[in-house]
């Protein structure tokens, strides 16, 4: 087993740590059921860079205010950096570093040609309006252009961001650079170079990890309870899918509360976060719940799919569902997986069920170095696919180790990392 890193071995174990601890731990438990070379593993413990710029904002009053915004490049062994861009007020370079390394391991495990990045500024994307957003995403775009491009690091949506912001983004660096270059970032409207089912494929491959998760558990969608928390774009994505595929969703939630029907819910009838922010409460329910509640409802599958650090060993005992299938980036703590491991609770990672949403940035990448846009029945076809072979991939190595499907997601994103590693060699 590997040594762990000074910023990991003085942490509490009941956390919730940060993301970059909770990675770190990740890391180094998958190390010890993998044969891969220490040095590899400590060169994978640390980000190649970290990039802080300021960003001055003139406000629509005429004052100018100064933000803080980072770009983490963690990995780029097998192609260039990927990874979102997010505006919240909890925007630091150690989440950034951390989520990072979560987009390398999720990039190695569903094969893509990328290693990981993650970036933002630390701002609440609520206190702007939408002229003080443009502004402050050209001149962040200004900021980090000598780190990103198309085949350097290609930036997407994350938390706080959109379409329009990718918009904004990619307009800003082509003036730059004198002529339009889409692949800079993916995740734009389909009219200047997006592809056509990327904001809904987070949710999408998070629905079909439910559908292959509860199969595997011999059991039948059709027969499954679920469970949502988060109604944006992941959560009621994810919903709306399994309940077409004949799954009873009998809660979801939004940053109020959730609303619960053991009879079932009408998901297509409840509007999204982006279609309606904070309705979920105003559809007609029987009763209402706690977003903390709603984790620990008796159903089949529960979905995190809102925010980081909600499964936690406070709450682990009694989380009552069988599966949990991450649709958040790091929803389940580290001592919290322990607790759901030890309980024989499944848990989908993240770096495989949210994986829709990079699998389809990188078809975007190809639609626009290729000139040629897909149809949205061939962005699913093709994601579906690649859902499956990952989901494959993952499966054997948890068969043939008796391991959790996170520590065999790592294995598979390791050896594949490793390997890369191995044959380019550490120059000079």
């Amino acid at each position: 087993m590997t040594t762990p890193s000074p910023e990991t071995e003085n942490e509490p174990t009941d956390e919730p740590g940060s993301a970059l601890v909770t990675a770190r731990r990740q890391l180094e438990r998958a190390a010890t059921h993998v044969d891969v070379n220490p040095g590899v593993i400590e060169r994978l413990k640390h980000p190649t860079r970290v990039q802080q710029v300021s960003v001055p904002l003139e406000r629509d009053d005429g004052s100018v205010e100064v933000f803080t915004g980072y770009r983490a490049q963690h990995d780029d062994v097998r192609g260039p950096y990927k990874g979102g861009l997010r505006y919240h007020p909890e925007v630091s370079a150690e989440e950034c570093t951390g989520l990072s390394m979560w987009m390398t391991w999720k990039c190695a495990v569903m094969d893509l040609p990328f290693g990981g990045a993650k970036g933002g500024i630390t701002v609440d994307p609520k206190s702007l309006t939408k002229d003080e957003t443009e502004r402050l995403t050209r001149r962040f775009a200004e900021e980090l252009r000598d780190a990103v491009g198309p085949k350097k690091d290609v930036p997407a949506p994350d938390m706080g961001t959109d379409a329009q912001t990718m918009a904004w983004f990619m307009d800003a660096f082509s003036m730059q650079q004198g002529k339009t270059i889409p692949g800079v970032v993916t995740g734009k409207p389909p009219v200047i170079g997006g592809s056509y089912g990327r904001e809904e494929a987070p949710g999408r491959s998070t629905a079909i990890a439910a559908r292959e998760a509860i199969e595997y558990d011999d059991r039948e969608v059709s027969n499954s309870t679920v469970a949502v928390q988060g109604f944006g774009s992941v959560g009621a994505n994810a919903a709306r899918l399994l309940e077409d595929w004949g799954a009873t969703i009998v809660a979801v939630s939004d940053v109020n509360g959730a609303i619960y029907d053991p009879d079932g819910l009408e998901t297509h009838a409840i509007p999204t976060h982006d279609e309606e922010p904070e309705a979920v409460l105003e559809h007609g329910a029987p009763e209402t719940l706690s977003n903390s509640e709603i984790l620990e409802l008796d159903v089949d599958v529960v979905i995190p799919a809102a925010v980081g650090n909600v499964i936690t060993a406070d709450n682990a005992d009694a989380i009552a569902a069988d599966i949990v299938v991450e649709g958040a980036n790091g929803p389940t703590t580290f001592a919290a997986d322990t607790i759901l491991e030890e309980r024989g609770v499944t848990v989908i990672p993240d770096i495989l069920a949210n994986a829709g949403g990079v699998t389809v940035s990188y078809f975007e990448w190809l639609q626009d170095i290729n000139r040629r846009q897909w149809s949205l029945e061939r962005v699913n076809r093709e994601l579906e696919e690649h859902m499956l072979e990952a989901w494959d991939d993952v499966r054997t190595e948890v068969d043939a180790k008796g391991l959790t499907w996170r520590d065999a997601a790592y294995v598979v994103a390791l050896s594949r990392i490793a390997e890369a590693k191995e044959t380019r060699g550490l120059w000079p």
